[in-house]
């Protein structure tokens, strides 16, 4: 079973989708005003099917955003320190004032994403797994959104051998592998990655970035 990547996002509108006829334009204006040297990356706001999503998605996260520069905190120490202060969900820890944030974790800036896809999808001898996210960089003492970004990855694999039960049977398999396995976690690296370090659209190198 063969499988092909499609990366469908470097051209994404800031909110949504938008035709790949031409790049999507990114103004660094309030990035350059409010450049931060730290960020705090909040669970995201899943409204995906998939349960998982949003720590499936978290903590493959930072990694590109500390590559490009910047310290992060530490996803995993927040959110417990956060659920443990009253706070449960993404959606309320979205709530907290950045003041607050700012005061308590000294933050410059904080990252919210919306996970609008997660998961697999099954047809007959074919599966696509989607991975769809949007994300809005906010400086902590101005309340400025200083950068959006966006970014959706879909990988396919179909069963291509000509025999239907051979096809039928990979694609069962497929279906119970990625179901143990969460496979979307892994095309999540790739969405990171391409949502943060996308030389067209992606962050500025940060203040810890390796001198080019």
């Amino acid at each position: 079973m063969k499988k092909h990547i499609l990366v469908l996002a470097v051209c994404l509108a800031a909110v949504g989708l938008s035709g790949c006829a031409s790049k999507r334009s990114v103004d660094y204006t309030e990035f350059r005003a409010h450049p931060p040297r730290s960020i705090l990356v909040l669970p995201p706001i899943n409204e995906s099917t998939e349960v998982g999503g949003t720590y499936g998605f978290l903590s493959t996260a930072t990694m590109p955003i500390a590559e490009k520069g910047y310290y992060v905190f530490p996803v995993s120490v927040v959110d417990q320190y956060m659920k443990e202060n009253g706070l449960p969900t993404a959606g309320e820890m979205h709530q907290v004032p950045l003041e607050k944030i700012r005061d308590i974790i000294g933050a410059d800036a904080v990252l919210y994403l919306d996970l609008k896809d997660y998961g697999s999808k099954y047809q007959v001898i074919a599966s696509t797994t989607r991975v769809n996210v949007t994300a809005k960089l906010v400086d902590v003492k101005s309340g400025q959104t200083i950068w959006t970004g966006a970014s959706l990855v879909e990988q396919s694999s179909s069963g291509g051998s000509g025999n239907i039960i051979a096809d039928l049977i990979a694609t069962a398999l497929d279906q119970v592998l990625n179901s143990t396995t969460d496979y979307a976690h892994t095309v999540s690296r790739t969405a990171n990655y391409q949502l943060v370090a996308d030389p067209n659209t992606g962050l500025l190198d940060g203040p810890y970035a390796p001198k080019k």
